[in-house]
């Protein structure tokens, strides 16, 4: 009888190991396939009986393509020149792999190298720097290295759709100051990508709350950005300054916002309706720092909360209202508050410009 050719002697070999009570792993597929040959259909048939054998499992790291196994954090550390620049092209994963290494930082290891095999920013409908700063609230990139540092900055600098808001408070967060990652938003002052024209965000309003304490601030407002437009809708998902400094707890920050806009203490405008920070931090579970809720509500009351302002969502019910329907402890805070000042009264709304829409402010 004639000899079976190799490739059908590997195929009997894996549908044989199959029948094997159940005994059958990778390992003895792999070895099968090494042992018998070496050519590419041999190996398209032994990997596509794998897959009947395993449907459902994960595919195994040594069956993957170099940028899918770069980019697959259960196959281990990435190895420098393991990736080929043949599968940044064809790979499923090559489309957006900047964005998907990007956005882990157990896969930052690969940026440096699939940006010299040619991957392109441009090539993912989200920016990578984009990505990053979506999935990541502020990763300490001292404990990344310099090409990795190198190829971030690289992907800031030469992508426009980096210039976002959700990119601007990663940029500004103290991790990435400590770094000097705060230099790219001074060149995109100086460049105009902040530009208060065109922009679908507020860039102080996407400043980290920690960066208040700096020059960056003063930076944007020599350059046109202000705090009185710095309200409304935007592109993002991280929340405005003032809103993440309130839930932080941050002093320096709030004292900065309140002394350009003094009518945030008591009602904020939205992009659809306007919210009250002393309703906000009566709710348990709002502020990061609880143990801080008295101290706000006192801060807020100083500065012109009322506690009698009707809630945006229902005014039906006031602030201290709402305190009482929650049994809030802070109750008698606000009635003493109300005690000290008794002729103070609701202030009247107006209506200020801004980027082409209207917002809502609070005061004379």
């Amino acid at each position: 009888m004639p000899f079976l050719p190799r490739w059908l002697g590997v195929a009997a070999t894996a549908v044989g190991l199959l029948a094997t009570a159940g005994c059958t792993t990778t390992s003895l597929l792999l070895g099968a396939a090494g042992v018998a040959t070496d050519t590419s259909i041999t190996w398209e048939i032994v990997k596509h009986v794998h897959g009947t054998m395993t449907d459902g499992d994960d595919k195994p790291c040594v069956l993957l393509d170099s940028v899918e196994r770069a980019l697959t954090p259960r196959c281990g550390e990435f190895v420098r020149g393991s990736l080929r620049q043949r599968d940044i092209a064809i790979s499923p994963f090559g489309a957006c792999a900047l964005a998907t290494a990007a956005s882990d930082t157990r896969l930052w290891p690969a940026l440096p190298e699939l940006l010299a095999r040619g991957a392109r920013p441009e090539t993912c409908a989200q920016p990578a720097i984009v990505a990053l700063a979506q999935a990541n609230d502020c990763p300490d990139l001292a404990r990344s290295t310099p090409q990795v540092r190198a190829a971030l900055d690289d992907l800031a600098r030469h992508d426009p759709r980096a210039v976002h808001h959700d990119a601007v408070r990663w940029l500004s967060c103290p991790a990435s100051r400590a770094a000097g990652f705060d230099a790219l938003l001074t060149d995109w002052l100086a460049s105009g990508a902040l530009n208060p024209d065109g922009l679908a965000f507020s860039p102080l309003a996407a400043l980290h709350p920690s960066a208040f304490g700096t020059a960056l601030p003063a930076a944007f407002e020599a350059h046109g950005q202000t705090a009185a437009v710095a309200f409304g809708g935007y592109v993002g998902q991280r929340p405005p300054a003032f809103e993440a400094a309130l839930r932080g707890s941050d002093w320096v920050a709030l004292e900065w916002w309140l002394a350009r806009v003094p009518q945030l203490a008591n009602r904020v405008p939205g992009p659809q309706l306007d919210w009250l920070p002393l309703a906000r931090v009566i709710v348990p579970g709002f502020l990061a720092h609880p143990e801080s809720r008295a101290d706000m509500v006192g801060f807020l009351l100083a500065r012109g909360a009322d506690p009698r302002t009707r809630l945006p969502s229902d005014t039906s019910q006031s602030v201290i209202a709402l305190a009482r329907a929650l049994r809030s402890p802070l109750v008698p805070l606000l009635v003493a508050a109300l005690e000290a000042a008794p002729a103070m009264a609701e202030a009247p709304v107006k209506t200020v410009a801004t980027n082409d829409r209207a917002i809502r402010l609070i005061g004379p």
